[in-house]
């Protein structure tokens, strides 16, 4: 408590305390909305599970609510704008911002994939069934698809913010104008193909946002503000209940149409509502983390917040486990009466809170470890890593490989993926790109010291 009192002390004074607060509300809003929407059943081969959205449609319009992975992609693109300027007009290069960037995201992952694996061929070698296996780390690496949509996206930020420099809020404007071409090629021609684009076009678009908003090129003012957030709401109404786009922000299985996998203009529109609230609430919220215990609370979360994002599915996991295993409350519970679905998730709730207070205990010591740098290294074969190039090439190669492993778990689906539960392939090539990201960072830190 003392450091994290010291910590939020010794806070600069011009810091934006707005955008940490909306990054811990924004990832705490998924875990929670996570949580809520996924039905445990008892199947025929064990614990099996549904999406309430699939028999509770009123439930898709507060979707809107709780969809704020653009509040977070608008964020990091705040503070990967504020943190690249502020490293390279220190001397720094891009490809050793990029190397610090990546401590923070593939530390903390790499822990959670090899978890994963070790307690999958555990439980395989305990007997249980290989199928079941596979869907509990299926469903426990959820959260990897975001994380590596957003490795994407930071590996490209300096291009991006470069972009950003020379022509400004014109960036976003195209890769808006790229995502409607997707999103017709998909409604008009079926060519679903050609929406996949919006991946990576929807999310860049958004994380330019954040360059716009850090630097001023995009003012913090209500007459501003207004127009985004009531323009937004109409446009995504419009294309919702009007137009051929799904109400619910979140996909729904079984629909062949959805606004998240891949992301399209409705998901935009309501980015843009949610960047007018979160301007507009500005102020306010800068006043209040002025104060100490608000702000040292959100120093904490922010600590720890990669492996909230990437445990909080551990979580739920290990308490269906527990809970159909000793029946501590009964199975099946499908929602019915809204009334009784809340009090049903309420010990749900409570129950995989505290299983992720401990995992986090546990693990969170991984990510803050990705906040100092490395240790220096004499290592002979790691000694041409310093040069420049080299290094540069192995940061790329590096993002590459656990790019690409990311996307084979991803793929992999809810099915019987071997003694380790994951796409052994997949595995590996995270493995080693994480251990080639690992080695240039040393290299870079001996090169520093």
């Amino acid at each position: 408590m003392h450091g994290l009192r010291e910590l939020a002390e010794r806070t600069p004074p011009r810091r934006e305390r707005h955008v940490d607060l909306l990054r811990a509300l924004a990832i705490l809003i998924v875990v929670l909305g996570h949580w809520m929407v996924i039905v445990v059943t008892s199947g025929a081969r064990g614990v099996d599970g549904f999406s309430a959205l699939e028999v509770l449609p009123w439930g898709r319009p507060i979707t809107w609510l709780v969809q704020v992975m653009p509040v977070f992609f608008m964020v990091g693109g705040f503070a990967n704008a504020a943190s690249l300027t502020s490293h390279t007009r220190g001397g720094g290069s891009v490809g050793d911002w990029l190397l610090d960037r990546s401590a923070r995201l593939v530390r903390p992952t790499t822990v959670l994939l090899v978890t994963l694996a070790a307690a999958a061929l555990i439980a395989r070698l305990a007997g249980v069934d290989p199928v079941q296996v596979g869907r509990a780390v299926w469903l426990a690496s959820i959260p990897l698809w975001f994380l590596m949509v957003y490795l994407v996206v930071v590996f490209l930020a300096p291009l991006m913010h470069r972009l950003h420099r020379r022509a400004g809020l014109v960036v976003p404007l195209v890769l808006v104008g790229l995502a409607a071409a997707g999103d017709v090629a998909r409604l008009a021609f079926e060519a679903s193909t050609l929406q996949l684009g919006n991946y990576l076009f929807v999310w860049l678009a958004v994380h330019q946002i954040g360059f716009a908003w850090q630097d001023g090129t995009l003012p913090v003012r209500p007459r501003v503000a207004m127009p985004l957030l009531v323009g937004g709401a109409a446009v995504a109404v419009l294309l919702t209940v009007l137009g051929p786009y799904p109400v619910s922000m979140v996909d729904v299985p079984g629909t062949s149409f959805r606004n998240l996998s891949p992301p399209t203009l409705a998901l935009l529109a309501l980015a843009t509502a949610q960047l007018g609230l979160v301007l507009l609430l500005r102020d306010a919220a800068e006043r209040w983390l002025q104060r100490l215990g608000p702000w040292m609370a959100v120093i904490a979360v922010n600590s720890v917040i990669m492996t909230v994002l990437l445990w909080h599915m551990s979580a739920f996991v290990l308490v269906a486990v527990a809970v159909y295993t000793s029946a501590l409350f009964p199975l099946p519970q499908p929602p019915g009466e809204t009334e009784a679905w809340f009090l049903w998730k309420l010990p749900w709730l409570l129950a995989l809170s505290t299983v992720l207070g401990a995992l986090v205990a546990v693990f969170g010591r991984f990510e803050r470890r990705g906040l100092r740098r490395g240790a220096v290294t004499s290592r002979s074969w790691w000694k041409a890593l310093g040069r420049p190039r080299v290094r540069a090439t192995a940061t790329t190669v590096g993002y590459a490989a656990c790019v690409l492993g990311l996307l084979g778990v991803g793929v992999a689906g809810p099915a019987d993926r071997g003694p380790l539960g994951l796409p052994t392939a997949a595995l590996a090539t995270f493995l080693a790109g994480a251990a080639l990201l690992r080695a240039a960072r040393a290299a870079s830190d001996r090169r520093a010291g």
